[in-house]
C-alpha cells in the first residue's frame, strides 16, 4: 500500500502544499516568533541561495514535506537543484544516466547503492527524472568513511589521484567547540565515541558541503535543496557551517524537521535555536526505516 500511495504521488501535477494533512505538522518562523504556512517558506526563498532540509530519517510526514517543498521549489526557482546525503559522490554518473532515461531502475537501485528506505526519497527521484532536473550525490562514499573511522582523516591523503574527485579538498578541518561537544553528547560520552568517528562525521559535513559549492561555482543563480540528517544542519552547525566557509557570501537557511512529543502546545523556544524554521510532526503517525 506504502509503494501504491507514492508512486500516486509521482504521478500527480504540481499540488499545494496543503494536501499533505496540516494536522499532522506545524512550521514555526524563528525570526518572526510565528507559525506559518510552509509556502510562506516558499516565498521567502526569494533571498535564499541553500535551504537546507535536517530530516529524520524515520520521519515519514518529514519526507512528505521534502517532497512537496521539493516540487514547488523548483516550480518557483527553475534552476533549483536537489542535494542529498542519502548518495555518494562516485555514483554521480550513475545518478545522471538514471535521471537521463539510460539506463533501467533495477540497475540504478543496484549501483547507486540506495538507503533501505529508498522508498521515502523516490518520489523526488523520479520528479527530478520526469522534470530533467538535476540532482547531486553529495556525501561521501562507505570505502572512504570506513577508512577514515579505521585510520584517521590522514589515511584520506594517501589515496590515489583518481579518487580525489570524489573526495572533498585536503586536508578536512575536524571542527571543534559545540559542533564537536553535541557529538559527544549524542554517544553518550567521550568512552563511546572516539575522535576517528568524529573526524567521519567530519568528512561528511566536508564532502557535503564541497558537492554544494562545486556546484554553485558553476551554475551561477542555482539555488539548493538540500536534504540531510538534521545533526548535519542544525544550530547552523556541521556540513552548513563548512558550506559558509566555503562560499561565505551565500544566503543560507536551515529547517529543523523532528517529531515532537509536545507537538498539540509546542513549547517553540525551546526549538529556537535549532534553525531558521523549525517542522514539527506528529509523534503518533508511523515512522519508517
Amino acid at each position: 500500500m506504502r509503494k501504491l500511495i507514492i508512486a500516486l504521488l509521482c504521478s500527480l501535477p504540481l499540488f499545494s502544499i496543503a494536501q499533505t494533512p496540516t494536522a499532522q505538522y506545524k512550521v514555526y518562523d524563528v525570526k518572526q516568533q510565528k507559525v506559518i504556512q510552509l509556502n510562506d517558506l516558499l516565498h521567502d526563498m526569494k533571498e535564499i541561495d541553500v535551504l537546507f532540509f535536517g530530516e529524520e530519517h524515520n520521519d515519514s510526514i518529514g519526507h512528505l514535506l521534502e517532497f512537496e517543498l521539493y516540487k514547488n521549489l523548483s516550480s518557483s526557482y527553475p534552476k533549483t537543484v536537489l542535494s542529498l546525503e542519502m548518495f555518494h559522490t562516485d555514483i554521480q554518473p550513475v545518478m545522471d544516466e538514471y535521471l537521463s532515461g539510460l539506463i533501467s531502475e533495477k540497475n540504478f537501485l543496484k549501483e547507486a547503492r540506495v538507503w533501505k528506505n529508498y522508498e521515502d526519497y523516490k518520489p523526488m527521484i523520479e520528479y527530478a527524472k520526469t522534470n530533467h532536473l538535476p540532482v547531486i550525490a553529495a556525501n561521501a562514499a562507505t570505502r572512504y568513511s570506513n577508512a577514515v573511522s579505521k585510520s584517521g582523516l590522514s589515511i584520506l591523503d594517501q589515496f590515489p589521484e583518481s579518487s580525489r574527485s570524489f573526495l572533498p579538498p585536503l586536508p578536512v578541518d575536524t571542527a571543534s567547540g559545540k559542533y564537536y561537544d553535541k557529538f559527544i553528547d549524542m554517544l553518550g560520552g567521550h568512552g563511546m565515541g572516539g575522535m576517528k568517528i568524529y573526524q567521519t562525521q567530519n568528512l561528511w559535513d566536508a564532502t557535503m558541503s564541497s558537492s554544494i559549492a562545486k556546484y554553485l561555482k558553476s551554475h551561477k543563480g542555482a539555488k539548493v535543496f538540500q536534504l540531510n540528517g538534521r545533526f548535519h544542519s542544525d544550530e547552523q552547525l556541521g556540513t552548513l557551517a563548512k558550506l559558509k566557509t566555503l562560499l561565505p557570501k551565500l544566503k543560507i537557511a536551515n529547517i529543523s524537521c523532528f517529531s515532537g512529543e509536545d507537538f498539540t502546545t509546542p513549547d517553540w523556544a525551546k526549538y529556537s535555536k535549532l534553525g531558521d524554521y523549525i517542522i514539527l510532526t506528529d509523534p503518533t503517525v508511523k515512522r519508517t526505516f
